[in-house]
């Protein structure tokens, strides 16, 4: 009997070595918050990352949902004879602590950027061979949200590498959200989910319609850099990977950054949320313009991102220049978009059989945008939508 017993402990203790689950019960809904890499790139600071909290709370974001601040690459600029990482001096004089606690201060939450690799893609110090190590310094800062990327990671095993970090973190005691950014290049979404909290499905995004741009990446020429259009193609047939906790992530937003017109920003912002993709905003909240800061913070069209049910939108129309998105609600209810690529303004219906509803149904329609209720519709509904913009409408019963 005690043998038995024996053999049945020890076979517990080596599942849970090998099975060390990610932190349960954080991103139930996709994570919202800003980031630094789309507007800043490398030029990042202790006195700026601040003044963006404080545009974050001021602004309205924080009240509409947005929680993280994210330091994204070259915070870094070296490890101590320990083997600690260490804050560029310079630009982060406090320290990553201090910094920590200021943004909790005010009600936000902390995140931070690393590399599963021997570098980041800013050739600061990345975590391989230092993960534990790392994750204990991101538990003592008091880090919430640890974005981890996949540059100088030639030679390593994806899902191998992005699990020692998740069991690092673990170990490390403190919840953080554990967001995967290895660009899609080996399928996440099959093996990520019980690793990451999100996963990126693509290259990087970058602030235009539908541009494809060539970078030379260690003496190898790839396609780095997509349009959010080109992005949003390579999503359709992901819907099943994601749910509560674990999310299919298409990048940050570009809303905001300057290239593209309002009509064009309003489409990126509500197919992201029929898509239920982490909202992760990339500009400078300090001087938005109304327009701007009016999508950012659309509570209606947020609430169909952030709704619990956790399903992903999916793309069940495409007439070419036109595409029909819906979003399936807790409550029985459908988002959907009303989505316009061509150079002019079209008129784009959404069917009731398309969206799983009887054709019989009476519904009554909400535009998000409007935000207004337009009368009750039978079997359809018929918008007018202006080029490069969406409509977006709830559907309820």
């Amino acid at each position: 009997m005690k043998k038995i017993l024996s053999i049945l402990v020890l076979s517990y203790m080596f599942s849970q070595v090998a099975f060390s689950q990610k932190f349960e019960k954080l991103a139930l809904t996709p994570p919202m918050g800003w980031n630094s890499w789309n507007k800043f790139g490398c030029d990042v600071s202790e006195k700026m990352i601040m003044e963006m909290a404080d545009a974050m709370v001021s602004s309205g974001m924080k009240d509409a949902g947005y929680q993280y601040i994210v330091i994204d690459d070259c915070w870094q600029v070296g490890r101590d004879n320990q083997g600690n990482i260490v804050p560029d001096p310079e630009r982060f004089p406090s320290g990553m602590k201090v910094l920590g606690d200021y943004i909790h201060s005010i009600g936000l939450k902390f995140g931070i950027y690393s590399d599963a690799g021997i570098l980041t893609c800013g050739e600061r110090p990345g975590s391989r061979g230092y993960e534990y190590q790392d994750a204990r310094s991101y538990a003592g800062w008091g880090v919430d949200y640890l974005k981890y990327d996949w540059c100088y990671a030639d030679d390593q095993n994806s899902l191998a590498s992005y699990r020692l970090m998740r069991d690092a973190l673990y170990k490390a005691g403190r919840p953080i959200v554990f967001s995967i950014c290895e660009w899609g290049s080996t399928k996440p979404w099959i093996w990520a989910g019980d690793v990451g909290h999100l996963w990126r499905t693509t290259y990087d995004i970058r602030d235009c319609w539908d541009c494809s741009t060539k970078v030379v990446y260690r003496g190898k020429e790839s396609v780095n850099f997509l349009g959010f259009t080109k992005i949003l193609d390579q999503q359709t047939g992901l819907e099943s990977y994601a749910g509560p906790g674990h999310w299919n992530d298409p990048d940050m937003l570009e809303v905001g950054n300057s290239n593209l017109t309002i009509p064009e920003y309003r489409a990126h912002f509500s197919l992201w949320c029929i898509l239920a993709a982490p909202l992760i905003a990339g500009n400078d909240l300090r001087d938005m313009t109304p327009e701007i800061a009016g999508i950012l913070t659309n509570r209606e069209v947020i609430a169909v991102n952030q709704d619990s049910l956790g399903m992903q939108g999916r793309k069940v129309r495409d007439d070419g220049d036109t595409e029909v998105w819906v979003k399936q609600l807790k409550d029985g209810s459908r988002a959907v978009v009303l989505f316009n690529r061509g150079q002019s303004e079209a008129k784009i219906p959404v069917f009731w059989n398309e969206i799983g509803y009887p054709d019989h149904f009476t519904a009554t329609v909400r535009d998000l945008w409007l935000k207004k209720n337009l009368g009750n519709y039978k079997g359809s509904f018929t918008g007018t939508v202006p080029s490069h913009d969406v409509v977006m409408v709830t559907i309820r019963p």
